[in-house]
């Protein structure tokens, strides 16, 4: 089952009753909504006079529900996630917490020879030169110590926005498209990371990134293969909108789209969230091994 995404950008009153997360709106003109909590994968709080319950934050949580809290500048700000989101919890701590140095040097090779693959797919499907990023992909070793995944994202942010901005920067601070790139990446790491705990992994405990202040490093490195699907969006709402400087609600609205588009994982076509539950999966039986260790990652195409 395909979990729905909601966004929440008006003020409003949202708690709990008979196992349904319900919207009471500020304007008592409107009737109360009512939604399956059961239904939900990801909520986007993007309001300073939303007020949310208590009693709903835990069902929420105990449902697996991602929350996104936004900033003053409407951007993806927090996360909070279940803890408990897998019977078998305790257990995949101990094989993700001991598991070897070479095992997850193969796990990082596995993950950016999807990545630069995506990539090179992408840039491909605009016109652009790729031999050298399908070289570089080729050159990818355990734990990548020669970095071929920044001289393909060189290569790569030189050229997939030039039309639309030429010397584009990519930079969480820079100009546009990184509003809507920042934005779907928030989306896309909400996704992952609630996967993860329902795969029963500390998402705080990457196989590459280490942060001592990130609480979700094992997020930001699983994500890494499914980017250059959030691009491609991006890519496509840049072609559909005059103007992207800010990000409108129909902005948004395209971006929140990101959880149910297709992707290809081993001849199957998916949502990326249900997807996203095959990669999780695959990871968790890395760490747990007597078996293949390969991660099930997405091509694009």
């Amino acid at each position: 089952m395909i979990k729905r995404t909601l966004y929440f950008g008006n003020d409003a009153y949202l708690h709990t009753s008979n196992k349904q997360l319900v919207v009471s709106f500020a304007d008592k003109q409107k009737d109360d909504v009512k939604i399956p909590i059961e239904d939900i994968g990801v909520i986007i709080l993007d309001a300073f006079r939303l007020t949310i319950s208590q009693t709903l934050i835990s069902r929420l949580l105990h449902n697996n529900v991602a929350l996104i809290s936004c900033d003053e500048r409407h951007h993806p700000q927090g996360l909070m996630l279940n803890l408990e989101g897998n019977t078998l919890q305790q257990e995949r701590f101990h094989y993700q917490i001991n598991a070897s140095v070479p095992l997850k040097k193969n796990l990082w090779q596995q993950t950016i020879k999807a990545k630069i693959k995506n990539q090179s797919s992408l840039l491909d499907i605009n016109g652009f030169d790729t031999e050298n990023m399908r070289y570089w992909e080729s050159q990818v070793v355990s734990g990548d110590p020669k970095n071929f995944e920044a001289r393909a994202a060189a290569y790569y942010w030189k050229n997939l926005f030039n039309d639309y901005q030429e010397g584009f920067v990519r930079g969480r601070f820079e100009s546009e498209p990184n509003n809507l790139l920042n934005y779907g990446y928030a989306i896309l790491r909400a996704i992952v990371a609630r996967n993860l705990v329902a795969s029963g992994l500390l998402p705080t405990l990457g196989i590459h990134h280490h942060n001592r202040y990130n609480a979700y490093a094992l997020a930001d490195d699983i994500m890494e293969p499914y980017r250059p699907f959030v691009d491609r969006v991006v890519l496509e709402i840049m072609d559909k909108y005059d103007t992207i400087s800010e990000l409108t609600p129909e902005l948004k609205k395209e971006l929140l789209k990101i959880p149910v588009i297709d992707i290809n994982i081993e001849g199957l076509k998916s949502p990326l969230m249900i997807g996203m539950q095959q990669t999780t999966a695959s990871l968790s039986a890395c760490f747990e091994g007597g078996g293949i260790r390969k991660i099930k990652f997405p091509e694009l195409g």
